[in-house]
């Protein structure tokens, strides 16, 4: 190399003038050449021995000396052998590193000791015992002999003692279903081949081991060189996930050309990514920090995936319970079809329509108005109220005379302007609504096209926003699984890893194919409203005394915002589980918060039609609640503020809706406010002590206050990581106490459930009940870190297809079917009943 350097410098003129050369200077000039060499020879003295597997070599290193060993391996391309390199080094406080280069026909493998491995915020653990396996090149031979070395140098003036052992791996190809143990440790990372057996094209990687930490990472590599086994260059190539306990991959043969792969496991320098504690922050930038024994005992095993088969049977299951529910509902249609013909066969003249008596409408699409009977109704109905006792919750004896008249006016001559207008009834509205005991008659006096119009745009504000709401979160979840795809990076995604079945570019197949219920099911309740309100459309066609006087006001427009939202929900509950974490949660609960929202809005509606919320109201709160959804997820883990600010709020949105409801709208916010509140303080409670006008009212405001406020405190002292499902919580809270107080108020006021209303009632319970057993199994939870959510993994339960949390989709989809046809069958048995007889409670 010397000789090199100086020939190359004489041409650069470096030993003479350019064009001639001087023979003393050239005798000088190679003079000095050949005592390089010398020099070179004698302050680097190089030994190469001929080294055999499975023997330990005890030496020394030093500047002066590097040593070589040769190592001749027999390599077959029918049986793939593991070699393993280990060295240990025995003296300590050596002011270089030792540098062992293994150099392969067809790759190089280096590495130092000590091994400085490196963690968070620059924290720097050395290990001097260190354990590779050598990336072993497939050959097309039957059988070939390859030499590969093992070059130990090193910097240091001083004497190193090193240990140096290569051994061969007998185990290192893995069997099909059988389970092999090993230890591994930051150092000492271990890798192994598994061949896909012939028709096997998917199989899922199982990863196990007793022991909580050290946090470690199972990488899935392609057989090829190099392998990157070290906790900084894991995640270099191939698919990863870190892991404490539990581990799963799911590798398809389609995703590796040489049908086969390297099984990686790497133990990590800190536990901190798997939810572990961190280490103190080291006093000095370079300083050294000892790591302790991180050893850790880990089991493996590769089992087959499920067979195509499966994947059928599966689809077919799904389908085949859902659409029973078609099947059912056609049947029961049929028998309640049959059941009204044979009623209007032999039903008496004095109980059909008034379109047999000779009043016949213009068209089909226009039907009678009452706005001038309702007048009169509401008066009378005002003298029955007033007339009637404090304890009287039976119904009122009133005839239906006079009751036929109708009005021809076009649905479409009613505009949006007019909505919510009572000009005729203005001078009055204030006495009606504050009556003692108010009756459905009395808060359903608009006009019906009026109020058909008004809830029909819950339904078309709910489509529009499903379209702008759902088009990005279907662009999002397929950005994050195109990126869950190209990274490998297994811990983006919260998924079930022992049963995640996938299927083309989804992860998690089954997870997304049990959603459809959701759909299925809100489609077939969309079916019994149009049904329903066909029906009632010819009734209204026919001036049927019935449908124009009696039973609670039919108005569908809620219901079909109900059956959509249900859709919906099934929907962005697939879209989240393509790849579940907690920055898209809320794609899963925002209209699960709608249906609950709307749920009540619905109870409430069925008996305070003239006073409900409107559509643009109702969306305009439920955005606020997915608004603080969203801040709760982002910022609301751990923020004293954020949870004092909701909680107030939580707080004063509580006794503004009490107010609203007690009062009945009859209010006004302005600056006047404080000054009534204490005129009915002093009033009430210190010039006389007079209990509440509306004591049913009062006790469900109490009932709902207590529980909201428990929530707030609950929220403010705890302040769950779950925000998402803590406001879930609040609204089915409300719902349920609205329902319960509902069904009591209606037995209590004489009122009965019908056969086909209790069945539903009991069903319904009996399915909740069984859905949030499955629900309350916790397979997997983004509330703690991808390595601890993968020790709640568990293996399918349901045709080795589903898991427990595919059950409760079934389960609960299934729940809030029902639930909507307790909400539409409850009030059956008032179908004719006079309205003036019903009680607004």
């Amino acid at each position: 190399m010397v000789l090199r350097s100086c020939w190359k410098s004489r041409h650069k003129n470096s030993c003479g003038p350019a064009g001639w050369i001087r023979p003393a200077l050239l005798w000088f000039c190679v003079t000095q050449c050949v005592c390089g060499i010398g020099a070179v020879e004698e302050s680097k003295n190089v030994v190469q021995k001929d080294a055999e597997f499975d023997v330990t070599y005890n030496d020394t290193v030093t500047s002066q000396n590097q040593t070589i060993y040769a190592f001749n391996h027999t390599i077959s391309r029918n049986k793939t052998e593991g070699v393993r390199v280990t060295v240990d080094v025995l003296s300590r406080g050596s002011d270089s590193p030792i540098l062992f280069v293994v150099r392969q026909k067809q790759a190089v493998l280096s590495f130092q000791i000590p091994l400085i491995l490196r963690g968070l915020y620059q924290r720097k653990y050395p290990y001097n015992h260190v354990g590779r396996t050598l990336c072993q090149p497939p050959t097309r031979a039957r059988s070939e002999n390859q030499f590969f070395f093992v070059d130990v140098s090193t910097l240091s003036s001083q004497g190193t003692n090193y240990q140096l052992r290569v051994s061969r791996v007998e185990s290192f190809t893995l069997q099909t279903d059988t389970k092999f143990s090993f230890t591994a440790s930051p150092s000492q990372p271990q890798y192994f081949k598994y061949v896909f057996p012939d028709g096997v094209d998917t199989v899922i990687v199982k990863v196990n081991s007793d022991m909580t930490f050290p946090c470690s990472v199972m990488s899935i590599q392609d057989v090829q060189c190099p392998v990157y086994d070290l906790d900084n260059n894991v995640a270099f190539i191939g698919m990863y996930q870190t892991m404490t306990k539990k581990g799963a991959i799911t590798v398809q043969r389609k995703d590796f050309p040489s049908n086969s792969f390297y099984v990686v496991i790497v133990v990590k320098t800190e536990d901190e990514a798997c939810g572990g504690p961190l280490r103190f922050y080291p006093l000095q930038p370079d300083e050294l920090i000892d790591a302790g024994n991180r050893s850790k005992l880990i089991d493996v095993v590769v089992t087959p995936a499920i067979s195509s088969e499966v994947y059928v049977r599966g689809m077919l299951f799904i389908l085949g319970i859902f659409l029973s529910f078609y099947l059912l509902v056609l049947l029961m249609t049929c028998v309640e079809n049959k059941r009204l013909k044979k009623r209007e066969v032999f039903q008496i003249p004095a109980d059909m329509s008034p379109a047999e008596t000779g009043q016949t409408p213009a068209s089909p699409y226009e039907y009678g108005s009452f706005a001038d009977n309702g007048s009169t109704l509401s008066s009378e109905a005002i003298t029955d109220s007033a007339t009637s006792t404090d304890n009287n919750y039976g119904y009122i004896e009133r005839s239906l005379d006079g009751v036929g008249r109708c009005r021809h006016e076009s649905l479409s001559s009613v505009e949006e302007d007019d909505y919510d207008t009572l000009d005729d009834i203005n001078s009055d509205k204030n006495i009606v609504r504050t009556k003692k005991y108010l009756c459905v008659s009395d808060l359903s006096r608009k006009d019906k096209r009026i109020l058909s119009k008004k809830y029909q745009i819950y339904f078309w504000n709910i489509a529009t926003i499903a379209v702008f709401y759902a088009l990005p979160v279907v662009q999002l979840v397929i950005t994050y699984q195109t990126v869950v795809n190209v990274t490998g990076n297994q811990d983006i995604c919260y998924y079930n890893f022992l049963c995640a079945h996938p299927l083309g570019a989804l992860s998690a197949f089954n997870n997304i194919l049990s959603n459809l219920g959701y759909v299925l099911l809100g489609f077939l309740f969309l079916l019994i409203i149009l049904k329903k309100d066909i029906v009632h459309n010819r009734a209204l066609f026919r001036n049927d005394l019935n449908a124009l006087e009696c039973g609670i006001p039919k108005h569908y427009g809620l219901y079909y915002a109900m059956g959509t939202a249900l859709m919906m929900e099934g929907l962005l509950s697939a879209c989240y589980h393509v790849c579940p974490n907690y920055t898209n949660f809320q794609f899963d609960t925002s209209f699960m918060y709608m249906i609950a929202g709307l749920c009540v809005l619905k109870l409430y509606q069925k008996r305070h039609p003239d006073i409900n919320a409107s559509a643009y109201t109702a969306y305009a709160c439920l955005a606020g609640v997915i608004f603080f959804s969203v801040l709760g997820v982002v910022f609301g883990k751990g923020n004293t503020v954020f949870w004092i600010v909701f909680s107030v709020i939580h707080i004063l949105a509580t006794m503004l809706l009490s107010t609203q409801l007690y009062y009945m709208g009859r209010w006004r916010l302005d600056s006047g406010i404080m000054r009534r509140m204490l005129n009915i303080l002093y009033t009430d409670c210190i010039r006389q002590c007079s209990g509440p006008m509306y004591i049913d009212r009062m006790v469900l405001l109490v009932l709902g206050n207590i529980i909201n406020w428990s929530l707030a405190a609950f929220g403010l002292l705890e302040r769950p990581n779950d925000f998402a499902s803590y406001l879930l919580a609040i609204a089915i809270c409300n719902l349920l106490l609205y329902f319960a107080f509902y069904i009591i108020m209606k037995l209590r006021s004489g009122e009965r459930i019908k056969c086909l209303a209790l069945v539903c009632i009991l069903f319904t319970a009996v399915v909740w009940g069984f859905a949030l057993f499955f629900f309350f199994q916790g397979l997997s939870t983004w509330q703690k870190t991808p390595a601890e959510s993968r020790e709640h993994n568990r293996d399918c339960i349901l045709l080795s297809f589903f898991d427990d949390h595919d059950i409760w989709h079934f389960l609960s989809s299934i729940a809030m079917f029902g639930s909507f046809l307790v909400l539409l069958t409850m009030d059956d048995d008032l179908d004719t009943v006079q309205r003036d007889k019903i009680l607004a409670f």
